[in-house]
């Protein structure tokens, strides 16, 4: 009897450990492919919400297919959008002016300035675009869903961008709008959570998902939404305190944030941290920061390891994890300029 129950419990041990150990994976690392994007720079008025459509078969091969062509970790794009972007590269490169670190077009002109403030480097790209040109975002491997993740650099490049950050990690998390394009991949709400809206004609808002849903944003001309947060500062107040934080993050940690100046006057603003050299800023720091630079709408970008700036061919600033190991990571998006 007593061996039969010493059995019974292992038996039921190794069972617990076995489904807490999927449910870790499940929740963290296994990728799941919920729709590949087939062209990311039209501008629709489309639905897809996975919590209506479970991940086809089908999709999955076209995904594995990718994925056996292209590695882990790199975006992968169709032949014509290929064709596309190396045709739109080819129009841009007799006309563009770049160096280390500026570029210019005759519709986009980019400035790249590191600061030192709060014992930590700043990195900041003041962005004007013409009404030719717009914001754009990216997914990991050209696909929306869970735990698919790519290097920030890796997608700026497939996506011929000039100027990249990493966006909001909406992969991580199972809730909160993910609206990019103009098309809903996902509309299911979090309570209380601060959204960026970027509409067609270039202007930001912010937006509390209890307030108004995903198609009615989309019906008022969303073109991107992104939902991490929170709002630094709105209508050139700072709208953080002192004591406010992500989560159980650390006070101060590597950044990225989103801003907009005036009319078509962007922001794209990643601080260090996490190192001897950079402390890291506050949320409040942050915001203070952008606002010293004349931001009117600053929205907080997820941060930490996934805080990363390409331009130009290269990524700028420091992306690390742990402190030592000067890596980027993986991560769901990028917002981007292209070329």
């Amino acid at each position: 009897m007593i061996k039969r129950n010493l059995i019974t419990a292992i038996i039921l041990s190794v069972s617990l450990v076995s489904y807490t150990a999927y449910v870790l994976l499940d929740t963290f690392a296994i990728p799941r492919v919920y729709k590949v994007v087939e062209n990311s720079s039209s501008i629709n008025s489309q639905t897809y919400n996975e919590d209506e459509e479970e991940t086809s078969e089908s999709t999955q091969k076209v995904y594995m297919n990718k994925i056996a062509k292209k590695g882990i970790g790199i975006q992968s794009k169709d032949s014509d959008i290929k064709s596309s972007e190396t045709s739109k590269s080819n129009l841009t490169k007799s006309t563009a002016q770049s160096g280390d670190t500026t570029y210019k077009t005759d519709d986009t002109s980019i400035t790249l300035s590191t600061y030192r403030e709060y014992d930590t480097n700043i990195y900041v790209a003041k962005v004007e675009l013409s009404k030719n040109a717009r914001i754009e975002t990216a997914f990991a491997q050209n696909s929306y869903g869970k735990n698919v993740t790519a290097t920030t650099s890796s997608m700026a490049e497939s996506s011929a961008a000039i100027l990249a950050v990493n966006g909001d990690y909406y992969g991580a998390r199972d809730n909160g709008y993910v609206i990019r394009d103009g098309i809903i991949y996902r509309s299911s709400a979090k309570a209380d959570q601060e959204d960026l809206v970027i509409y067609k004609d270039g202007s930001m808002k912010i937006i509390n998902e209890s307030e108004v849903s995903a198609q009615e944003l989309v019906d008022d001309g969303a073109v991107t939404v992104l939902s991490f947060g929170p709002a630094l500062v709105e209508n050139g107040k700072i709208s953080v305190s002192q004591n406010d934080e992500v989560g159980k993050a650390m006070a101060s940690n590597p950044r990225t944030a989103i801003a907009i100046t005036e009319d078509n006057h962007y922001l794209f603003i990643v601080s260090d941290g996490r190192t001897d050299e950079s402390e890291g800023l506050s949320l409040y720091e942050l915001a203070t920061f952008a606002a010293s630079l004349g931001a009117k709408t600053v929205y907080n970008l997820d941060g930490g390891g996934s805080s990363t700036m390409y331009f130009n061919g290269n990524v700028v600033n420091n992306p690390t994890t742990n402190g030592w190991d000067i890596s980027e990571r993986g991560v769901s998006d990028i917002v981007y300029i292209s070329k």
